[in-house]
């Protein structure tokens, strides 16, 4: 019974975090704040949702798996919003004239 209601608690927790973080990709006005939407608060909801989720399966060999996934997400997300942040703010520099094509090529080399 206590296991059913947290595992249900951090469900809901972690699908609440999930649609703010949809809500934030349709409503911030510019890329950076969708990048910030669409990393910190879905990988958060995400782990919510595989603790709940570890919860209720209990010791079966499904929980390997769920941890595997976490685990892929919290690696995986940090890498790919420092690329796309990177990338925009070098085009946005380049649309300002404060960087030419050139120095963003040798810029990405390091």
């Amino acid at each position: 019974m206590i296991v059913d209601i947290v595992s249900a608690t951090l469900l809901l927790l972690g699908s609440t975090m999930a649609l703010t973080a949809a809500i934030g990709l349709v409503r911030f006005p510019d890329t950076l704040s969708r990048m910030h939407a669409a990393t910190k608060p879905q990988t958060l909801g995400l782990v919510l949702m595989l603790i709940g989720t570890m919860i209720r399966v209990g010791e079966r060999a499904d929980v390997g798996m769920l941890i595997l996934a976490g685990l892929f997400a919290l690696m995986t997300a940090p890498v790919v919003a420092h690329r796309i942040g990177r990338l925009v703010y070098q085009e946005q520099r380049a649309r300002d004239g404060l960087m030419d094509r050139a120095d963003m090529e040798v810029g990405d080399r390091d």
